[in-house]
Protein backbone atom coordinates (compact mmCIF):
# COMPACT_ATOMS: atom_id res chain seq x y z
CA UNK A 1 0.00 0.00 0.00
CA UNK A 2 1.58 3.44 -0.88
CA UNK A 3 2.09 6.39 1.51
CA UNK A 4 -0.79 8.34 -0.20
CA UNK A 5 -3.22 5.54 0.30
CA UNK A 6 -2.41 4.75 3.70
CA UNK A 7 -2.93 8.38 4.62
CA UNK A 8 -6.04 8.41 3.01
CA UNK A 9 -7.23 5.25 4.73
CA UNK A 10 -6.56 6.59 7.92
CA UNK A 11 -7.68 10.03 7.77
CA UNK A 12 -11.07 8.89 6.59
CA UNK A 13 -14.14 9.71 8.99
CA UNK A 14 -16.01 7.26 10.38
CA UNK A 15 -19.06 6.37 8.69
CA UNK A 16 -20.70 3.97 11.42
CA UNK A 17 -21.42 1.39 8.72
CA UNK A 18 -20.67 -1.57 11.08
CA UNK A 19 -23.47 -0.16 13.68
CA UNK A 20 -26.40 -2.69 13.28
CA UNK A 21 -29.81 -1.15 13.23
CA UNK A 22 -31.11 -1.90 16.91
CA UNK A 23 -34.89 -4.19 16.89
CA UNK A 24 -37.87 -1.71 18.37
CA UNK A 25 -38.84 -1.76 21.75
CA UNK A 26 -41.37 -4.45 21.51
CA UNK A 27 -43.87 -2.77 23.94
CA UNK A 28 -43.63 0.77 22.29
CA UNK A 29 -43.97 -0.69 18.56
CA UNK A 30 -47.45 -2.59 20.06
CA UNK A 31 -48.28 1.12 21.16
CA UNK A 32 -47.88 2.58 17.60
CA UNK A 33 -49.80 0.04 15.72
CA UNK A 34 -52.42 0.86 18.36
CA UNK A 35 -52.41 4.06 17.71
CA UNK A 36 -52.57 3.99 13.81
CA UNK A 37 -54.83 1.47 13.90
CA UNK A 38 -58.46 3.09 12.82
CA UNK A 39 -60.97 0.31 14.45
CA UNK A 40 -63.71 1.88 16.66
CA UNK A 41 -63.51 -1.20 18.67
CA UNK A 42 -59.45 -1.44 19.29
CA UNK A 43 -58.18 -2.02 22.71
CA UNK A 44 -54.80 -1.50 23.83
CA UNK A 45 -53.65 -3.84 26.69
CA UNK A 46 -50.03 -3.41 26.48
CA UNK A 47 -49.34 -0.21 27.90
CA UNK A 48 -47.67 -0.16 31.63
CA UNK A 49 -49.85 2.59 32.86
CA UNK A 50 -52.99 3.79 34.55
CA UNK A 51 -56.25 4.56 32.80
CA UNK A 52 -59.06 5.98 34.03
CA UNK A 53 -62.65 4.06 32.91
CA UNK A 54 -62.84 6.61 30.17
CA UNK A 55 -59.57 5.15 29.06
CA UNK A 56 -57.45 8.34 29.64
CA UNK A 57 -54.70 8.99 31.69
CA UNK A 58 -55.62 10.09 35.25
CA UNK A 59 -53.35 12.89 37.09
CA UNK A 60 -54.38 12.52 40.39
CA UNK A 61 -56.48 15.37 42.58
CA UNK A 62 -53.73 15.09 44.88
CA UNK A 63 -50.63 15.66 42.32
CA UNK A 64 -52.47 18.35 41.00
CA UNK A 65 -52.88 20.26 44.55
CA UNK A 66 -48.84 19.73 45.09
CA UNK A 67 -48.48 21.09 41.91
CA UNK A 68 -50.51 23.77 42.30
CA UNK A 69 -48.94 24.58 46.16
CA UNK A 70 -45.27 24.12 44.22
CA UNK A 71 -46.13 26.79 41.54
CA UNK A 72 -47.21 29.27 44.10
CA UNK A 73 -44.30 28.95 46.58
CA UNK A 74 -42.08 32.07 45.43
CA UNK A 75 -38.83 30.21 47.69
CA UNK A 76 -38.76 28.05 45.00
CA UNK A 77 -35.90 28.42 42.50
CA UNK A 78 -34.52 26.23 39.79
CA UNK A 79 -31.03 25.38 41.64
CA UNK A 80 -29.21 22.01 41.26
CA UNK A 81 -30.43 19.53 43.68
CA UNK A 82 -27.45 17.70 45.82
CA UNK A 83 -25.69 14.75 44.10
CA UNK A 84 -28.26 11.98 45.99
CA UNK A 85 -31.08 14.38 45.34
CA UNK A 86 -33.92 16.44 47.41
CA UNK A 87 -33.10 14.75 51.40
CA UNK A 88 -36.77 15.38 52.62
CA UNK A 89 -37.77 13.23 49.86
CA UNK A 90 -35.30 10.29 50.03
CA UNK A 91 -35.76 10.11 53.80
CA UNK A 92 -39.65 9.68 53.45
CA UNK A 93 -39.85 7.52 50.60
CA UNK A 94 -37.20 5.82 52.72
CA UNK A 95 -39.98 5.43 55.69
CA UNK A 96 -42.57 4.76 53.00
CA UNK A 97 -40.90 1.60 51.70
CA UNK A 98 -39.32 0.36 54.91
CA UNK A 99 -41.80 2.24 57.45
CA UNK A 100 -41.86 5.05 59.72
CA UNK A 101 -40.42 2.81 63.08
CA UNK A 102 -38.17 0.65 61.19
CA UNK A 103 -35.05 -0.33 63.27
CA UNK A 104 -32.53 0.07 59.64
CA UNK A 105 -33.84 3.78 59.78
CA UNK A 106 -33.50 4.53 63.19
CA UNK A 107 -30.47 2.79 63.38
CA UNK A 108 -29.10 5.27 60.41
CA UNK A 109 -28.33 2.10 58.20
CA UNK A 110 -30.17 3.13 55.18
CA UNK A 111 -28.37 4.79 52.41
CA UNK A 112 -30.54 6.63 49.91
CA UNK A 113 -30.00 8.14 46.63
CA UNK A 114 -32.77 9.80 44.44
CA UNK A 115 -32.42 8.07 40.97
CA UNK A 116 -34.43 8.33 37.54
CA UNK A 117 -37.13 6.89 38.29
CA UNK A 118 -37.46 2.98 39.33
CA UNK A 119 -35.26 2.17 36.41
CA UNK A 120 -32.37 4.30 37.32
CA UNK A 121 -32.23 2.55 40.32
CA UNK A 122 -32.18 -0.65 38.99
CA UNK A 123 -29.20 0.20 36.76
CA UNK A 124 -27.78 2.35 39.72
CA UNK A 125 -27.81 -0.99 42.19
CA UNK A 126 -26.33 -2.98 39.59
CA UNK A 127 -23.79 -0.33 38.82
CA UNK A 128 -23.31 -0.02 42.97
CA UNK A 129 -23.15 -4.44 43.15
CA UNK A 130 -20.98 -4.93 40.09
CA UNK A 131 -18.09 -2.71 41.20
CA UNK A 132 -18.04 -3.47 45.05
CA UNK A 133 -20.12 -6.56 45.66
CA UNK A 134 -18.18 -9.38 47.01
CA UNK A 135 -19.43 -11.80 44.60
CA UNK A 136 -18.82 -16.02 44.52
CA UNK A 137 -19.74 -15.76 40.85
CA UNK A 138 -20.91 -12.40 39.27
CA UNK A 139 -24.21 -13.37 37.91
CA UNK A 140 -27.93 -12.31 38.90
CA UNK A 141 -30.98 -14.59 39.03
CA UNK A 142 -34.11 -12.83 37.73
CA UNK A 143 -37.34 -14.49 37.70
CA UNK A 144 -38.75 -16.30 34.23
CA UNK A 145 -40.22 -14.30 33.11
CA UNK A 146 -39.32 -10.74 34.60
CA UNK A 147 -39.72 -7.21 33.18
CA UNK A 148 -37.92 -7.41 30.50
CA UNK A 149 -35.36 -4.59 30.86
CA UNK A 150 -34.02 -5.95 33.49
CA UNK A 151 -32.35 -8.33 30.98
CA UNK A 152 -30.77 -5.11 29.55
CA UNK A 153 -29.87 -3.25 32.52
CA UNK A 154 -27.41 -5.66 34.30
CA UNK A 155 -25.27 -6.87 31.29
CA UNK A 156 -24.24 -3.00 30.59
CA UNK A 157 -22.81 -3.37 34.03
CA UNK A 158 -21.41 -6.27 32.95
CA UNK A 159 -23.20 -8.82 35.22
CA UNK A 160 -24.34 -11.65 33.33
CA UNK A 161 -27.78 -12.62 34.09
CA UNK A 162 -29.70 -16.06 34.98
CA UNK A 163 -33.26 -17.13 35.40
CA UNK A 164 -34.72 -19.07 37.95
CA UNK A 165 -38.12 -20.79 37.41
CA UNK A 166 -41.49 -18.28 38.64
CA UNK A 167 -44.39 -18.99 36.53
CA UNK A 168 -45.47 -22.51 35.92
CA UNK A 169 -47.90 -22.44 32.93
CA UNK A 170 -49.50 -25.81 33.85
CA UNK A 171 -51.08 -23.85 37.06
CA UNK A 172 -50.89 -20.20 35.55
CA UNK A 173 -49.28 -19.58 39.13
CA UNK A 174 -46.18 -19.82 40.97
CA UNK A 175 -43.74 -22.41 40.58
CA UNK A 176 -42.85 -22.63 44.08
CA UNK A 177 -40.92 -26.10 44.48
CA UNK A 178 -38.23 -25.02 41.26
CA UNK A 179 -38.10 -21.16 42.37
CA UNK A 180 -36.78 -22.59 45.76
CA UNK A 181 -34.76 -25.22 44.30
CA UNK A 182 -32.78 -22.59 42.20
CA UNK A 183 -32.12 -20.59 45.56
CA UNK A 184 -30.75 -23.82 47.35
CA UNK A 185 -28.38 -24.51 44.64
CA UNK A 186 -27.10 -21.06 43.34
CA UNK A 187 -23.63 -20.60 44.88
CA UNK A 188 -23.58 -18.71 47.77
CA UNK A 189 -23.87 -15.32 48.14
CA UNK A 190 -25.99 -14.72 45.06
CA UNK A 191 -27.68 -12.03 43.96
CA UNK A 192 -31.57 -12.58 43.58
CA UNK A 193 -34.00 -9.99 42.29
CA UNK A 194 -37.53 -10.36 43.68
CA UNK A 195 -40.32 -8.25 42.66
CA UNK A 196 -41.83 -6.71 45.88
CA UNK A 197 -45.36 -7.02 45.14
CA UNK A 198 -47.36 -6.92 42.35
CA UNK A 199 -44.72 -9.43 40.18
CA UNK A 200 -44.37 -7.96 36.12
CA UNK A 201 -45.09 -9.21 34.44
CA UNK A 202 -47.36 -11.88 35.56
CA UNK A 203 -49.44 -10.69 38.37
CA UNK A 204 -48.47 -13.71 40.37
CA UNK A 205 -47.26 -13.22 43.87
CA UNK A 206 -45.80 -15.71 46.89
CA UNK A 207 -47.75 -15.66 49.66
CA UNK A 208 -46.39 -14.51 53.04
CA UNK A 209 -45.55 -18.35 54.17
CA UNK A 210 -43.27 -19.04 50.78
CA UNK A 211 -41.95 -15.41 51.09
CA UNK A 212 -40.84 -16.58 54.69
CA UNK A 213 -39.22 -19.88 53.19
CA UNK A 214 -37.41 -17.84 50.41
CA UNK A 215 -35.98 -15.80 53.38
CA UNK A 216 -34.89 -19.16 55.16
CA UNK A 217 -33.09 -20.30 52.12
CA UNK A 218 -31.47 -16.88 51.43
CA UNK A 219 -30.49 -16.19 55.17
CA UNK A 220 -28.55 -19.91 55.15
CA UNK A 221 -26.95 -18.86 51.73
CA UNK A 222 -25.93 -15.68 52.12
CA UNK A 223 -28.04 -14.52 49.48
CA UNK A 224 -28.44 -10.60 48.47
CA UNK A 225 -32.25 -9.69 47.62
CA UNK A 226 -32.28 -7.21 44.88
CA UNK A 227 -36.31 -5.69 45.68
CA UNK A 228 -37.76 -3.93 42.43
CA UNK A 229 -40.65 -2.61 44.16
CA UNK A 230 -42.53 -0.70 41.54
CA UNK A 231 -46.24 -1.09 42.48
CA UNK A 232 -46.45 -0.07 46.18
CA UNK A 233 -49.77 0.43 47.27
CA UNK A 234 -50.77 0.16 43.07
CA UNK A 235 -51.10 -3.61 43.75
CA UNK A 236 -53.84 -3.69 46.85
CA UNK A 237 -54.16 -0.65 47.44
CA UNK A 238 -53.08 -0.83 50.98
CA UNK A 239 -49.33 0.69 51.33
CA UNK A 240 -48.52 -0.97 54.15
CA UNK A 241 -49.77 -4.42 53.22
CA UNK A 242 -47.50 -3.94 49.82
CA UNK A 243 -44.18 -3.35 51.79
CA UNK A 244 -44.74 -6.43 53.85
CA UNK A 245 -42.34 -8.57 51.71
CA UNK A 246 -39.50 -5.57 51.64
CA UNK A 247 -40.02 -4.75 55.67
CA UNK A 248 -40.10 -8.65 56.59
CA UNK A 249 -37.09 -9.35 55.07
CA UNK A 250 -35.62 -5.93 56.76
CA UNK A 251 -36.78 -7.66 60.03
CA UNK A 252 -34.76 -10.86 59.19
CA UNK A 253 -31.62 -9.53 58.43
CA UNK A 254 -31.34 -10.48 54.55
CA UNK A 255 -28.86 -8.47 53.04
CA UNK A 256 -30.75 -6.56 50.60
CA UNK A 257 -31.46 -3.10 48.52
CA UNK A 258 -34.55 -1.68 47.38
CA UNK A 259 -35.51 0.04 44.23
CA UNK A 260 -38.17 2.43 44.37
CA UNK A 261 -40.30 4.01 41.73
CA UNK A 262 -43.39 6.56 41.97
CA UNK A 263 -44.22 5.67 38.35
CA UNK A 264 -47.48 3.71 38.84
CA UNK A 265 -48.41 4.98 42.34
CA UNK A 266 -48.32 8.35 42.18
CA UNK A 267 -48.97 8.79 38.37
CA UNK A 268 -45.71 10.54 37.82
CA UNK A 269 -44.56 8.52 34.88
CA UNK A 270 -43.21 10.99 32.91
CA UNK A 271 -41.31 13.21 36.11
CA UNK A 272 -39.10 10.14 36.55
CA UNK A 273 -39.36 9.92 40.21
CA UNK A 274 -37.09 7.26 41.57
CA UNK A 275 -34.77 5.73 44.90
CA UNK A 276 -32.22 3.29 45.30
CA UNK A 277 -31.98 2.41 49.28
CA UNK A 278 -29.18 0.31 50.29
CA UNK A 279 -29.56 -0.98 53.70
CA UNK A 280 -25.93 -1.76 55.59
CA UNK A 281 -25.39 -3.52 59.10
CA UNK A 282 -24.06 -0.32 60.02
CA UNK A 283 -24.05 3.54 60.67
CA UNK A 284 -20.80 3.68 59.26
CA UNK A 285 -21.42 1.35 56.27
CA UNK A 286 -24.65 3.40 54.96
CA UNK A 287 -22.59 6.32 55.27
CA UNK A 288 -19.55 4.23 52.68
CA UNK A 289 -21.84 3.00 50.41
CA UNK A 290 -23.66 6.68 49.87
CA UNK A 291 -20.49 8.06 49.67
CA UNK A 292 -19.68 5.56 46.60
CA UNK A 293 -23.55 5.68 45.33
CA UNK A 294 -22.93 9.88 45.14
CA UNK A 295 -19.75 8.92 42.49
CA UNK A 296 -21.65 7.00 40.40
CA UNK A 297 -24.43 8.91 40.13
CA UNK A 298 -22.56 12.07 39.51
CA UNK A 299 -20.47 10.36 36.75
CA UNK A 300 -23.64 9.58 35.10
CA UNK A 301 -26.73 12.39 36.05
CA UNK A 302 -24.46 14.73 38.27
CA UNK A 303 -27.78 15.80 40.06
CA UNK A 304 -31.54 14.53 39.58
CA UNK A 305 -34.53 16.50 38.57
CA UNK A 306 -36.06 18.70 41.32
CA UNK A 307 -39.80 18.83 40.06
CA UNK A 308 -41.18 15.58 40.66
CA UNK A 309 -38.96 15.07 43.78
CA UNK A 310 -40.66 18.13 45.15
CA UNK A 311 -44.09 16.86 44.47
CA UNK A 312 -44.21 13.52 46.26
CA UNK A 313 -41.64 14.94 48.86
CA UNK A 314 -44.86 17.27 49.25
CA UNK A 315 -47.34 14.69 49.44
CA UNK A 316 -45.04 12.50 51.63
CA UNK A 317 -44.76 15.04 54.84
CA UNK A 318 -47.50 16.68 54.53
CA UNK A 319 -50.63 14.67 56.41
CA UNK A 320 -53.31 15.83 54.78
CA UNK A 321 -52.58 15.20 51.06
CA UNK A 322 -50.81 11.81 52.39
CA UNK A 323 -54.11 10.94 53.42
CA UNK A 324 -55.81 11.95 50.05
CA UNK A 325 -52.79 9.64 48.10
CA UNK A 326 -53.84 6.99 50.01
CA UNK A 327 -57.13 7.16 48.57
CA UNK A 328 -56.23 7.96 45.00
CA UNK A 329 -54.33 5.00 45.24
CA UNK A 330 -57.52 2.79 46.61
CA UNK A 331 -59.29 4.75 43.23
CA UNK A 332 -56.25 3.12 41.18
CA UNK A 333 -56.00 -0.50 42.78
CA UNK A 334 -59.69 -0.76 42.89
CA UNK A 335 -60.71 -0.05 39.48
CA UNK A 336 -58.40 -2.86 38.42
CA UNK A 337 -59.37 -5.46 40.77
CA UNK A 338 -63.24 -4.33 39.73
CA UNK A 339 -62.29 -5.26 36.03
CA UNK A 340 -60.39 -8.52 37.33
CA UNK A 341 -63.61 -9.86 38.80
CA UNK A 342 -66.12 -8.61 36.07
CA UNK A 343 -63.71 -10.10 33.63
CA UNK A 344 -63.53 -13.08 35.76
CA UNK A 345 -67.44 -12.96 35.81
CA UNK A 346 -68.31 -12.88 32.02
CA UNK A 347 -65.51 -15.75 31.17
CA UNK A 348 -66.96 -18.00 33.45
CA UNK A 349 -70.49 -17.36 34.24
CA UNK A 350 -71.68 -15.94 30.62
CA UNK A 351 -69.42 -17.03 28.64
CA UNK A 352 -68.65 -20.23 29.84
CA UNK A 353 -64.98 -20.12 28.00
CA UNK A 354 -63.43 -23.56 28.04
CA UNK A 355 -60.46 -23.49 31.20
CA UNK A 356 -60.14 -22.69 34.88
CA UNK A 357 -59.99 -18.66 34.94
CA UNK A 358 -59.50 -18.62 38.61
CA UNK A 359 -56.11 -16.78 38.28
CA UNK A 360 -57.74 -13.54 36.50
CA UNK A 361 -58.43 -12.78 40.11
CA UNK A 362 -56.24 -14.57 42.33
CA UNK A 363 -53.27 -12.52 40.29
CA UNK A 364 -52.85 -9.27 41.82
CA UNK A 365 -51.58 -5.35 40.52
CA UNK A 366 -51.43 -4.01 36.78
CA UNK A 367 -50.46 -7.23 34.59
CA UNK A 368 -51.96 -10.39 34.24
CA UNK A 369 -51.00 -13.14 32.46
CA UNK A 370 -54.10 -14.91 30.53
CA UNK A 371 -52.55 -18.34 29.53
CA UNK A 372 -52.96 -18.08 26.19
CA UNK A 373 -50.72 -18.89 23.82
CA UNK A 374 -48.54 -16.86 20.91
CA UNK A 375 -51.18 -18.11 18.65
CA UNK A 376 -54.35 -17.30 20.12
CA UNK A 377 -52.64 -13.27 21.26
CA UNK A 378 -51.40 -12.59 17.55
CA UNK A 379 -54.93 -13.88 16.60
CA UNK A 380 -56.57 -11.12 18.68
CA UNK A 381 -54.26 -8.62 17.34
CA UNK A 382 -55.01 -9.30 14.37
CA UNK A 383 -58.29 -10.15 13.77
CA UNK A 384 -59.85 -8.36 17.35
CA UNK A 385 -58.03 -5.41 17.46
CA UNK A 386 -57.00 -6.00 20.74
CA UNK A 387 -53.27 -5.35 21.38
CA UNK A 388 -51.65 -7.75 23.85
CA UNK A 389 -47.82 -9.15 23.96
CA UNK A 390 -47.08 -12.57 22.09
CA UNK A 391 -46.69 -14.34 25.78
CA UNK A 392 -50.39 -13.15 26.51
CA UNK A 393 -50.26 -10.71 29.30
CA UNK A 394 -52.28 -7.90 29.42
CA UNK A 395 -52.25 -4.58 31.47
CA UNK A 396 -55.74 -5.07 33.57
CA UNK A 397 -55.42 -1.04 33.26
CA UNK A 398 -56.40 -1.03 29.46
CA UNK A 399 -60.26 -2.41 30.23
CA UNK A 400 -63.10 -0.43 31.41
CA UNK A 401 -66.48 -0.59 31.66
CA UNK A 402 -66.66 0.39 28.32
CA UNK A 403 -64.93 -2.31 26.55
CA UNK A 404 -64.21 -5.44 28.85
CA UNK A 405 -67.26 -7.23 27.49
CA UNK A 406 -65.96 -6.91 24.36
CA UNK A 407 -62.25 -7.95 25.26
CA UNK A 408 -64.04 -10.91 26.84
CA UNK A 409 -66.20 -11.83 24.03
CA UNK A 410 -62.62 -12.23 22.08
CA UNK A 411 -60.78 -13.35 24.09
CA UNK A 412 -63.43 -16.58 24.49
CA UNK A 413 -63.61 -16.84 20.73
CA UNK A 414 -59.84 -17.54 20.98
CA UNK A 415 -59.47 -19.68 23.39
CA UNK A 416 -62.46 -21.65 21.58
CA UNK A 417 -60.32 -20.89 17.98
CA UNK A 418 -63.34 -19.11 16.21
CA UNK A 419 -61.72 -15.82 16.30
Amino acid sequence: MSVRSLTSSMASPERWEAVPLAPADSIFKLTAAYKADPHPDKINLGVGAYRDNENKPWVLPVVKKATEILANDPTLDHEYLPITGLPEYTAAAARLVFGKDSPAIEEERVASVQTISGTGANHLGALFLSKFYGWNEKRVYVSDPTWVNHHAIFPQVGIPVSTYPYYDPKTIGLAFSGFLETLKNAPARSVFLLHACAHNPTGVDPTREQWSAIADVMLEKGHFAFFDSAYQGFASGDLERDAWTVREFVRRNVPLLVCQSFAKNAGLYGERVGALHVVAPSKDGAARIKSQLSVLARAEISNPPAHGARLVSLILNNDELFAEWTRDIKTMAGRIIDMRKELHRLLTEELKTPGNWDHIVNQIGMFSFTGIGPAQSEALVEKAHVYLTGNGRISMAGLNTHNVRYFASQLDKAVRGTL
